[in-house]
């Protein structure tokens, strides 16, 4: 397939000989190679129609080419510890399923489907994601806050809530939200010890967020930042 490199973009095209046709036409397609239409001409007469129309093609391979609101693309965003960062997308064909890592404060994603990834698998690797890095780093922080405060929960383990970050059983068995690792590191930490602090007083009374205000001083920034994200812990 011819190609033509206009700046950085490059061009490939494809010829259709249709003798009918009284001038060449370009035709710009969403995941297809630029189509050029019209009378018999050959090789260097093609790379010249492609010159003279480069930046219009440019810029109709940009539009036709844009991310769907279903695509996960390079330059995206992804929230975690309480940052977005730049995400890159990496075409892995060979994996039946997308792989998310973050190095070098960047996420790296392997993609099955190419130089995208689609909502609903993305979703899926955010999953796998979150859990990998919950036992890494959520784990060790309950261990943490039960020393520091001395509240002892019975387990901890990890689960998908919906509407709330956390929770503390009767039988005091804390479970928190994949999702807790998108909160900033000090967040994270109040939900921890919110969660230990039920495992006294069950109910949200007086004595509760006194028991919370004595080992975590700087709750109540910490709540306000739950509240604005919408979720009750």
């Amino acid at each position: 397939m011819p190609v033509f490199d206009y700046g950085t973009t490059t061009i490939e095209w494809v010829f259709r000989e249709e003798p009918t046709l009284k001038q060449h036409y370009i035709t710009v397609e969403r995941g297809q190679p630029v189509l050029l239409r019209g009378k018999r001409i050959n090789d260097s007469e093609q790379r010249a129609l492609i010159r003279q129309r480069a930046r219009w093609i440019k810029e109709r391979m940009a539009e036709v080419n844009r991310p769907l609101k279903d695509q996960f693309v390079t330059g995206s965003r992804l929230l975690y510890r309480g940052k977005t960062w730049y995400c890159e997308v990496q075409p892995a064909l060979e994996l039946s399923k997308p792989v998310i890592r973050f190095r070098n404060s960047r996420f790296y994603i392997q993609s099955p489907e190419g130089n995208y990834l689609s909502r609903s698998l993305l979703k899926a690797a955010l999953d796998v994601f979150f859990r990998e890095k919950a036992k890494e780093k959520l784990m060790p922080r309950i261990r943490h806050w039960q020393r520091q405060t001395g509240l002892q929960a019975l387990s901890s383990g990890l689960h998908r809530f919906k509407g709330r970050w956390a929770s503390c059983s009767e039988e005091n068995v804390l479970e928190f939200h994949p999702r807790c690792m998108e909160l900033a590191p000090s967040v994270l930490d109040y939900v921890i010890v919110h969660e230990l602090c039920h495992t006294v007083e069950k109910s949200h009374n007086k004595a509760f967020w006194k028991l919370v205000e004595r080992h975590y001083p700087d709750w109540q920034r910490c709540h306000g930042e739950i509240e604005r994200l919408g979720v009750e812990v």
